[in-house]
């Protein structure tokens, strides 16, 4: 194994647990993140004394609990009709009547929700990271284990010259690194994301300290130094996050075909792994159905076509036509894209290789796939 494989396998965390992908777009993982956006933008006026330090600290240290109930929430969205003025008004309730003047403080309701998708978007690309390193692992593993296990290499369809099964999932592997640079390259652009600029991205709102107020909020949220531009109407970021992910998807649709193929029951050179209770077909019990893999292939559809929502969100109007009704896809493809990792992890981690039949196929041309070679000594002559 080369010294590259092997730092990779360092860099990276051998077990993905804790937060779901699911669990960042849910409804209470977006309040909390709310709070702690309004937290942040509270603190970061009280050390500029926009507002007064006494009103900053109190609703900071009350925006790090969940100081009412999802029922209050609901009951005063279904009155206001505005989620934003909504969760102001049961959460100001809690605070002391000086430190409720102050929450919210000069911001608009799309800086807040659209600093919000930012950090479940990085909080997503981090689990995403995280699966996608699992998957290096495990092709690692694949490709040394199976580096000397000869196999027939195919080019339209047809015998071409022998390679190993290792070479074969090494493609994988060098594709998958890839994306996960690309993941980087877009975390450091999401990173610089957070916004703080008010109405029609303006400033006006926020005061003569505005530019600064924007820059000490982005870093008390452990993000770098934010974007001048406003982008609340341009969403060339959010849509190379989707297209990314429906690059990442042909990937593992790509690899889901291809094990598609090598199981056929006339190819027969690999098998899913199946627990010995599990029924292939209610009538025809002989078959061992390549689900994980078909369901790799059915993904790989699926999420270029979310993807492809996002990218016309591209096409705004004026300084902004919606808040984040875009935002659901968002939800949807990135949910859907952490399952697809998950089930290409679960099907390369027991993949079954059968090297017998591997060599049984590459010896039905009567050694002709070694044509090339005779080609080479004849053309001396």
């Amino acid at each position: 194994m080369s010294r590259s494989w092997l730092l990779i396998l360092v860099c990276c965390i051998p077990v993905c647990s804790g937060q779901s992908v699911e669990s960042i777009f849910s409804t209470q993982y977006e309040i909390q993140t709310v709070l702690r956006i309004e937290g942040a933008l509270a603190a970061a006026q009280g050390d500029l004394a926009i507002i007064p330090k006494q009103a900053a600290d109190e609703i900071s240290a009350s925006a790090s609990t969940m100081p009412f109930s999802n029922l209050e929430l609901q009951s005063e969205k279904a009155i206001v009709q505005h989620r934003m003025v909504a969760l102001l008004n049961v959460w100001g309730r809690t605070l002391s009547p000086m430190a409720r003047e102050y929450i919210h403080y000069g911001a608009t309701t799309v800086d807040i929700y659209d600093t919000t998708l930012i950090l479940q978007l990085l909080a997503a690309s981090d689990v995403l990271d995280k699966q996608m390193c699992q998957l290096e692992q495990t092709l690692i593993s694949l490709s040394s284990a199976h580096k000397n296990t000869i196999m027939v290499g195919r080019t339209l369809g047809q015998h071409a010259l022998p390679i190993t099964f290792g070479k074969k999932m090494s493609t994988w592997l060098g594709e998958n690194a890839r994306h996960r640079q690309r993941l980087g390259q877009i975390s450091a652009r999401l990173r610089r994301s957070a916004i703080l600029k008010g109405a029609v991205g303006s400033y006006l709102g926020l005061g003569p300290k505005a530019i600064s107020l924007e820059k000490l909020f982005s870093q008390k949220l452990g993000l770098d130094s934010p974007y001048a531009s406003d982008w609340h109407a341009n969403r060339d970021l959010i849509a190379e996050y989707a297209l990314f992910l429906a690059l990442v998807s042909k990937t593992w649709g790509h690899l889901g075909s291809e094990l598609f193929l090598l199981q056929s029951t006339d190819i027969g050179e690999t098998l899913e792994f199946r627990s010995a209770t599990s029924i292939g077909s209610s009538t025809m019990p002989h078959k061992v159905n390549p689900s994980k893999s078909e369901a790799l292939i059915q993904a790989s559809r699926s999420i270029p076509r979310l993807a492809e929502v996002v990218l016309d969100d591209m096409v705004n109007i004026f300084e902004r036509d919606n808040t984040s009704r875009p935002n659901k896809v968002l939800a949807d493809i990135s949910i859907a894209s952490s399952k697809q990792l998950a089930i290409a992890h679960r099907l390369l981690k027991k993949l079954i290789v059968r090297p017998q039949m591997m060599l049984n196929n590459l010896n039905r041309t009567g050694q002709l796939i070694m044509a090339q070679r005779l080609t080479f000594a004849l053309a001396k002559k």
